[in-house]
């Protein structure tokens, strides 16, 4: 194997596949030269001598511009360019999708929770919802009652731990012993979620609408057979302006339960009319069972945290590849962080069906830019230091690697924040990149599975929906077990093809979508909600 990647034969810079020191040689079929300097694994070095304004090109695209002269066989840091993306606009190309390989998988199925509005569920949950913070309080109350009483709490295994450590005895405990919960009332509920906010009053009316329509979307989103949402009264965001969003895009018929805290006597009566009304719906969901439904009928989160060098090598390009498969067998994918977009707005617009829907992406990118450039910021500083220190150095290179989780399907749609998917293919939906707000509105879209890459590590879950945890590096997965569903790096660290690795994904998919195995995520209970404020978040 080698100990360089060239992405796109218009690259002018490399990734060093392990540590290179200064001498290594760099061989190609016409030539060699060596390393100037030590570079990392995962870090690029120059292929050619570079002025001062000249450009660095990764993916086939602009990712930055050089501050001072590097010599070929010199590192890439973040002393020597800086950020540039190039410009964008719309050109009325015609795209065509490539074709994939999806022979054997037009007959496959999962075993899905099927919804009256014709989505299908890939899990079966029961929500709580505060339409305002101050109801908070109230669903930590039920949430203790419906978990310990319907079977859905685990025994916490450090409260043992410590309870050993206070009367003495040896603190080792085996987690596996204590964690199982009880006996599940309801079989076929997969759990009860609570999906508590900071939200609904004291913002902008804007920022009640946002969460309003995110609230319905989860509500919307097929993994979810019913909810109780509760109210307070007199915040922003009112019952009705949920019903009426409840109203659109898809036909809902779903049981929703609703309790404002201003009509009733008092908290007491409240809570125990939520308790009752709730118990009697649970006892008919857990009456719909899995049943099989084919793969069109799932919906692709697109998503990445904790990237490094290697996420878009290795799992970021494999997640688009899954993607194209879906999409091509008539089902739904969902890319999301609009900042991590940043420099490959050209393709993205080329692959756009009219001017409408690039009009829309454009619109939604600059105004997003803009709003962080008043505030001091702007897309250029959404690398996080672990992206920076692992070789991810400007906004454009990690954009390049992160956009390759879309594939290379032509858009159906872009999506604003919290506007939920219909459209059969690739939607491009406006979040954030910070990981939680971006999973969170992923599910809100109507995801039924999220494909998460990551090469430093994260534990980031969903509520409602399975996060499906994917390495970009074959030492990940050794040192975070817990938290890694499967290993891309073997693309790089055993020689196996995307094509194949495409095929073992999938496979994991199946299993997860039909309840036959959990998310390392789900294990742990990692159930993240941040809805995103519409102020600047990168």
């Amino acid at each position: 194997m080698k100990n360089y990647l060239i992405i796109s034969p218009e690259d002018n810079v490399a990734v060093a596949l392990e540590d290179l020191k200064p001498g290594d040689s760099i061989t190609f079929p016409d030539g060699s030269f060596s390393i100037k300097e030590l570079v990392p694994v995962k870090h690029k070095f120059a292929l050619n001598d570079f002025n001062t304004n000249d450009r660095i090109i990764m993916y086939g695209v602009p990712v930055g511009k050089v501050l001072k002269p590097i010599a070929k066989g010199e590192l890439i840091t973040t002393e020597n360019i800086k950020h540039e993306a190039a410009t964008y606009a719309f050109q009325n190309k015609e795209y065509q999708t490539p074709k994939v390989d999806i022979s054997g998988l037009k007959e496959r199925s999962f075993l899905g929770y099927h919804r009256s509005d014709g989505q299908v569920g890939t899990a079966n949950y029961w929500i709580f919802i505060p339409m305002v913070f101050c109801q908070n309080r109230n669903l930590k109350v039920l949430r203790e009652a419906f978990e310990a009483e319907l079977g859905y709490k685990k025994e916490n295994p450090y409260k043992l731990q410590l309870k050993k450590l206070v009367s003495g005895e040896s603190a080792e405990v085996f987690v596996e012993d204590v964690e199982k919960a009880s006996e599940k009332v309801f079989e076929n509920i997969d759990g009860i979620k609570f999906l508590t906010h900071e939200g609904g009053c004291g913002g902008t009316r804007a920022d009640a609408e946002a969460l309003v329509n995110l609230l319905a979307g989860y509500i919307k989103n097929p993994n979810v057979a019913g909810a109780t949402v509760m109210s307070l009264g007199c915040q922003h965001a009112q019952i009705s302006m949920i019903q009426e969003a409840l109203t659109k895009d898809i036909n809902l018929e779903k049981p929703v339960l609703y309790f404002e805290q201003q009509q009733f006597s008092s908290e007491k009566e409240m809570l125990m009319s939520a308790v009752n009304k709730t118990y009697k719906e649970l006892s008919e969901v857990n009456k719909i069972t899995r049943k099989p439904a084919p793969l069109s009928k799932l919906t692709l989160g697109l998503e990445c945290g904790g990237s490094d060098g290697f996420s878009g090598i290795t799992a970021n390009p494999l997640i688009g590849l899954v993607s194209d498969k879906i999409n091509a067998l008539g089902g739904k994918s969902i890319l999301s962080e609009f900042p991590e977009l940043c420099g490959v707005e050209q393709d993205l617009i080329d692959r756009s069906p009219n001017r409408d829907i690039a009009d829309k992406f454009i619109h939604l990118m600059e105004s997003y830019n803009k709003k962080a450039h008043e505030v001091g910021s702007g897309f250029d500083m959404n690398p996080s230091p672990g992206n920076i220190k692992d070789g991810l150095i400007t906004d454009a290179i990690k954009s390049a690697g992160a956009a390759t989780k879309g594939g290379r399907s032509a858009i159906a749609d872009v999506l604003d924040y919290a506007e939920y998917a219909t459209e059969q293919g690739l939607n491009l939906l406006c979040t954030p990149g910070n990981d939680v707000e971006s999973t969170t509105g992923l599910a809100g879209s109507g995801a039924n599975m999220i494909l998460f890459s990551t090469g430093l590590g994260t534990p980031t879950g969903n509520p409602v929906c399975p996060v499906i945890k994917i390495a970009s590096n074959s030492m990940l997965p050794a040192k975070m077990k817990d938290i890694i569903d499967f290993d891309a790096g073997k693309l790089v660290s055993e020689g196996i093809s995307q094509e194949e690795l495409s095929n073992q994904l999938i496979e994991l998919i199946i299993e997860i979508a039909s309840g036959k195995k959990q998310t390392c995520a789900d294990k742990l209970g990692q159930d993240d909600f941040i809805p995103w404020k519409r102020g600047v978040s990168l």
